[in-house]
């Protein structure tokens, strides 16, 4: 009885296998990253609901906006394109998306 190595490893070379152990290390990084700009959105959103001061409300839009762009373009880069789930789960009021030029 002969073994033979799994398909995905027989002829890789080391180059390969630290090319491999770089790109989870890249997706691991993206992850992260994706995490910590949902984050911003949570905190900015909420500063943004808590607010009662209608002269910082247009500062709190502004920030809300950034972390929501950020967000997006994070997701982008990770392959997620759509949008429409992710602005229901944070509930992202109009006046955020509107600064974003969505409708």
């Amino acid at each position: 009885m002969s073994l033979r190595p799994p398909s995905h490893l027989a002829g890789a070379s080391a180059a390969e296998a630290a090319f491999d152990a770089l790109g989870h290390e890249i997706l691991a990084e993206k992850a992260a990253a994706l995490g910590r700009a949902g984050q911003r959105v949570e905190e900015t959103l909420a500063r943004l609901r808590d607010n009662s001061d209608e002269q910082l409300r247009p500062r709190f839009l502004k920030d809300a906006a950034e972390a929501v762009h950020g967000y997006f373009i994070q997701r982008e880069l990770c392959g997620l394109r759509k949008h429409d789930a992710v602005i229901r789960e944070y509930n992202i009021p109009k006046a955020v998306l509107v600064r974003l030029g969505a409708k």
